[in-house]
């Protein structure tokens, strides 16, 4: 697999992890260590973790579910879409919620939108779907 264009803030793939690129709007935010636990590859199974279905607060989700500031939906999906790359989905982020669980890549995302890297890693490891975190509700 060729390497990620330069500058777009990619971590260097963990040893026996699917190489992957940061989510959009990251990159300020993370230093070099917090960007490397960003994989979405499963090293044991060697695929690529992709939620199952959407978690309970997509941002693909109709009614703005994050809060999100005005434009800010459009700006992830422009980023991720001009770096032929993809979306993380927020609670599979180590710093969200749900530190224990493992990246993977955001179910709304992949099903609206067909990117290079999206296609590469199906195509170069196939993809293992993962069940989206918990909701508070499912903890009772």
């Amino acid at each position: 697999m060729s390497p990620a264009p330069s500058g777009a803030g990619s971590p260097e793939p963990v040893e026996g992890e699917t190489p992957t690129r940061q989510s959009p709007g990251l990159e300020a935010d993370l230093d070099d260590g917090a960007a490397a636990s960003l994989s979405v590859g499963d090293p044991v199974l060697r695929k690529t973790r992709l939620l199952s279905r959407q978690c309970d607060t997509c941002i693909f989700r109709p009614g703005n579910l994050m809060h999100l500031s005005d434009g800010r939906l459009r700006e992830l999906v422009s980023k991720a879409r001009d770096d032929e790359s993809f979306i993380i989905c927020h609670d599979t982020l180590p710093y969200h919620r749900h530190p224990d669980v493992k990246p993977a890549i955001c179910r709304g995302f992949a099903d609206q939108y067909s990117t290079q890297g999206l296609r590469l890693l199906e195509r170069l490891f196939g993809f293992v779907e993962v069940a989206p975190p918990p909701t508070t509700s499912d903890h009772s």
